[in-house]
This record gives structure tokens, sequence and C-alpha cells, in this order.
């Protein structure tokens, strides 16, 4: 498989948005592009993309995706973005993550991933407002995930 970036699989879900006359926050990017990784990594044994994801307050995120899209805030990305060119292999997942995921607000996705425990063991121990840096490890999505898959 072609390297592929956390930006391209970002600007994949930001394109689908923005073709179906709708948009995405930040927010609801972060927990798109996780599950996205979390996904591909159970059906495939291997990442999507190199980037990491940390267990934030507000859900996993990926600090450079983040600092990407910050000014943002809680409003929409209006960026100009092209599609990515990405396999059928990538897209056939990011597909299914949209289906299952995309109708859901972003404070949802941050709600069922403050309920599942890739999330939930990296930040152990932690108060809920506590600021965390902890990588979500892959192997903790693929242990999750893969048994939702089937």
């Amino acid at each position: 498989m072609a390297a592929v970036t956390v930006n391209q699989i970002a600007d994949w879900f930001i394109v689908r948005f923005r073709d179906a006359g709708d948009s995405v926050t930040n927010l609801k990017l972060q927990k798109l592009v996780y599950y996205a990784q979390a996904w591909f990594v159970a059906i495939h044994r291997e990442r999507l993309f190199p980037e990491s994801f940390e267990a934030w307050v507000h859900g996993p995120v990926c600090p450079p995706l983040y600092h990407r899209f910050k000014s943002h805030r809680w409003n929409p990305i209006t960026d100009e973005v092209a599609p990515p060119a990405l396999d059928d292999r990538v897209t056939g997942v990011l597909d299914e993550v949209m289906e299952v995921y995309g109708g859901f607000a972003g404070w949802q996705l941050e709600q069922l991933t403050h309920s599942e425990a890739p999330w939930l063991d990296a930040r152990r121990g932690l108060a809920p407002e506590q600021t965390c840096d902890t990588e979500i490890s892959v192997d903790a999505m693929r242990g999750f995930y893969k048994p939702k898959r089937g």
C-alpha cells in the first residue's frame, strides 16, 4: 500500500461531507479519523497512517491534525481541500466508517469514545478534565475493535 497520511484521511472526510452538502468540525473529524485508523488496524492488521492518537479530555486526538484545524475551534471546517488519491482498500474502510459514524454529531462521537476501552485505558487514573498526552496504542485499538468487525 502506498504511504497514506492522516491529512489525506482527514481531507477524504472533509470532501465527503462537502460533496453531501454538509460540514464537519474538528471534534467530529478527529473521531472519524480515529475510527478509520482503529478499523483499518482491526481489519488489515497494519496502521492506515503513521500518526498517533492521544487520550485527550474530549476523546482521541491526533495532535498534528488538531493543530491543522484548531483555528476553526467548534465551527465547521471551511478549508478548501482536494480529494486525495487513495486505493480501494483504504476507501472501503473509510466508506464503512462514514456509514456507521458519519451521522453522529461530534459530541456524540466524543461520548462514544469515552465509553470504549482504548481511550479509557490510556486515561486510567486521571480526573475527567485532567490533561493527558498518553498515546492510544494501535494494539489496544486492534484488540477492542477486531471483535466488533467480525
